[in-house]
C-alpha cells in the first residue's frame, strides 16, 4: 500500500486546511516544543563526562538515567492519546511542557542520582506530547498528502535541537555549567508552552461514539496485526538509533575511537546536521516517492537493509575516519519517520490521538529499554575495555536483533484495516 493510497483515508483534511499564514504559526509553534523536546532528549551524551564525574556514575547507572527520560514518555502515551482526543494538542501540549520545565528545575538542583532520575523523568513526561501533540493537529490542519512531508521537517526541528547539545553545549558548558544548561532550558520551556497555548487555534475534537470507552479505542489499535508489521521494527531499530544519538554515541567516539571530548563534540555536531538535511531531503522526497509508486513498506525495507548492514561495519570498524560510517545511519534510519504517519493514517480520525501514542509507546518502550540495556550489555560483554570491545560486542547483539525485526516487516504479509468514521 502506497502512501498516498494510505492518505486516502484522510478524506476530510482538505475541508480543514488552515491559510498560509495560520499554518506557518501552527507550525513553528509545535517545532518549538519538539526542538526543546529533543534537546534534552540528547543533552546527556555532552554533559555524561560531568555527570559521572560529580555523581562517580556506572555505565549502567548513566544508561538508567538517561533512560528515565523514555521512562515517563512512554508511561504518559496511552493517556495522552485519550487527552489528544478529548482535549486538543494546543491545551494538552501546553501544559505538559510546563512540566518539563519543572523537571528541569529539579535536575539542575539535584544533589545525587535519585534526584537526577527525578528531575529526568519529570522532563521525559512533559515532553512526551511535543511530536503527538503536533502530529495530531497536523492531521486536521494540513492536507493529507503532506502528512509525512511535515512529519520529517518536525523531525528536522528535533535534530536542530540536537545539533544544539553538541558543540553549542560544550561551548557554554565553562561559563553555565550543566546546571545552568538546565535552567536556560526550563526558561525556553515556558516560552514554548505560552506560544502553543495563546498563538494557536482549536482543531476540532470528535466526541466518543455513544456507550464507547475512551481506553476501548487501545483495544482496536493494538489488536490490529497491521500495527504491529511496522511497529516491532520500529521499536528494534528506530528507538535502538534514538537510545543511540541521544547518549551511547558520545561514549562510542570516546571510547571505542579514543577521541577527546572536543573531537567528539565536533563530530556529534556533524552527525546531528547530516540527520538535520536527510529529515529535511526525506520531506522533500517523500511525496515525489509516494507519487513514482515507492510505498512506505518498501521506502522503509530497503532503508532497514542499508543501515544493518552500515550497523555491522560499525562494529568492527576503527582508525581515525570510522566515526564516518554513523553518518550513513544518519541518512538510512530517516525512512521510519515515514512509519508512524503511515500507519496512523489507516486508522478513523476518532483515534488519531491514540493510534499515535500507541505507536509512539512501542517506540519510546524501545528507547527506555534500549538505552539501559545497551549500558548493561557493554558492561556484560567487556565494558570499557581498551579499544572498546564491550560496545562492539554489544553492537553484534544489537544488529541480529535488528535484522529478526526486518524480516518480520517484509514476510509478514497482512493488510491495513477497512474503517469507517
Amino acid at each position: 500500500m502506497s502512501a498516498a493510497a494510505s492518505t486516502s483515508a484522510n478524506p476530510k483534511a482538505a475541508g480543514t486546511i488552515l491559510p498560509a499564514g495560520a499554518a506557518i504559526r501552527v507550525f513553528l509553534a509545535f517545532a518549538g516544543g519538539y526542538f526543546m523536546s529533543y534537546a534534552l532528549r540528547s543533552v546527556n551524551a555532552m554533559i555524561s563526562p560531568a555527570l559521572i564525574a560529580e555523581f562517580g556514575l556506572s555505565n549502567a547507572q548513566l544508561g538508567s538515567l538517561s533512560a528515565a527520560y523514555f521512562f515517563a514518555f512512554a508511561a504518559l502515551q496511552l493517556p495522552l492519546g485519550i487527552w489528544l482526543d478529548r482535549f486538543g494538542s494546543r491545551r494538552v501540549d501546553a501544559s505538559l511542557l510546563l512540566v518539563a520545565a519543572v523537571g528541569c528545575g529539579v535536575f539542575a538542583l539535584a544533589t545525587g542520582p535519585t534526584t537526577l532520575w527525578i528531575g529526568r523523568a519529570l522532563i521525559g513526561a512533559g515532553v512526551a506530547g511535543a511530536l503527538m501533540c503536533s502530529l495530531r493537529a497536523f492531521r486536521f490542519w494540513y492536507a493529507a498528502e503532506r502528512q509525512q512531508q511535515l512529519a520529517a521537517w518536525m523531525l528536522v526541528a528535533g535534530t536542530l535541537g540536537a545539533l544544539v547539545t553538541t558543540v553549542p553545549v560544550q561551548l557554554a558548558l565553562p561559563l553555565l555549567g550543566w546546571r545552568g544548561v538546565f535552567w536556560v532550558s526550563a526558561a525556553l520551556l515556558a516560552c514554548a508552552s505560552a506560544a502553543i497555548f495563546f498563538l494557536l487555534p482549536h482543531e476540532p475534537l470528535q466526541p466518543p461514539r455513544k456507550g464507547e470507552s475512551q481506553w476501548a479505542g487501545y483495544l482496536t489499535v493494538f489488536s490490529t496485526p497491521y500495527f504491529w508489521r511496522f511497529a516491532i521494527p520500529a521499536m528494534l531499530i528506530q528507538s535502538s538509533f534514538i537510545a543511540f544519538q541521544s547518549l551511547w554515541i558520545g561514549p562510542w567516539f570516546r571510547q571505542v575511537l579514543g577521541m577527546g571530548l572536543e573531537e567528539s563534540a565536533r563530530a556529534l555536531f556533524v552527525f546531528n546536521t547530516v540527520l538535520m538535511f536527510a529529515y529535511l531531503a526525506l520531506g522533500l522526497a517523500a511525496p515525489r516517492l509516494s507519487r513514482r509508486g515507492w510505498s512506505t513498506l518498501s521506502v522503509v525495507s530497503a532503508g532497514s537493509m542499508l543501515l544493518l548492514a552500515i550497523e555491522l561495519a560499525i562494529a568492527f570498524a576503527g582508525g581515525p575516519r570510522a566515526w564516518l560510517l554513523w553518518l550513513g545511519v544518519a541518512v538510512v534510519v530517516t525512512v521510519y519517520t515515514l512509519t508512524q504517519t503511515h500507519v496512523s493514517l489507516v486508522f478513523p480520525e476518532r483515534l488519531t490521538g491514540r493510534a499515535f501514542t500507541a505507536f509512539n509507546l512501542i517506540i519510546f518502550a524501545g528507547m527506555f529499554l534500549a538505552q539501559w540495556l545497551f549500558g548493561v550489555a557493554v558492561d556484560a560483554l567487556g565494558g570499557s575495555a581498551e579499544g572498546g570491545s564491550g560496545f562492539r560486542n554489544a553492537m553484534g547483539v544489537w544488529v541480529a536483533a535488528q535484522a529478526a525485526a526486518v524480516a518480520l516487516l517484509v514476510l509478514w504479509r497482512v493488510k491495513p484495516p477497512r474503517h469507517e468514521d
